[in-house]
């Protein structure tokens, strides 16, 4: 397999990362959030989504295709998700390594993330890659037009000891 690259997102990857993100966010999402998120969550949201975060969005890309993305908004690292092929290829440590450094670039020392509650085997993952489960916290997932209320467990970690 190649090694993965690391890079700035670009318009020409939003198609790819919300085909990445609609799968990735269905699998673990489904029945494990309010239907009225679900509801809203359709396709052309995470195409709509993708166009728009391509600022704030690093991608992975093997052998010329994307294969995971992560999306950092100030200190929140808002989205991590891999391609299905790609999962268990060190692809998404990679994705949080650059998270952190564009967290630390934007004058934090802390970045902090959310992972719904019923995502126990993220948790473990995050936790193994030196970030600290704060527990449960309700997180405000925006929507059009407000924002839907989702129980998550708030992740953390120091990026001094990064």
């Amino acid at each position: 397999m190649a090694e993965p690259l690391v890079r700035p997102g670009t318009e020409a990857d939003a198609p790819e990362v919300a085909r990445i993100w609609e799968g990735g966010w269905r699998e673990v999402h489904l029945g494990n959030v309010p239907d009225e998120l679900v509801r809203v969550r359709t396709s052309e949201s995470f195409r709509a989504r993708a166009r728009q975060r391509v600022p704030d969005t690093s991608v992975a890309e093997v052998a010329g295709v994307v294969a995971g993305f992560v999306m950092v908004d100030g200190e929140e690292v808002d989205q991590v998700y891999v391609d299905a092929g790609h999962r268990g290829s060190g692809v998404a440590s990679l994705l949080l390594a650059e998270a952190a450094r564009r967290v630390a670039a934007g004058g934090h020392d802390r970045a902090w993330l959310a992972v719904v509650s019923a995502n126990a085997r993220a948790r473990r993952f995050y936790e193994r890659e030196g970030w600290t489960d704060e527990g449960l916290f309700i997180h405000e997932a925006p929507v059009e037009g407000g924002t839907v209320p989702v129980e998550c467990h708030r992740m953390v970690r120091d990026l001094a000891q990064a």
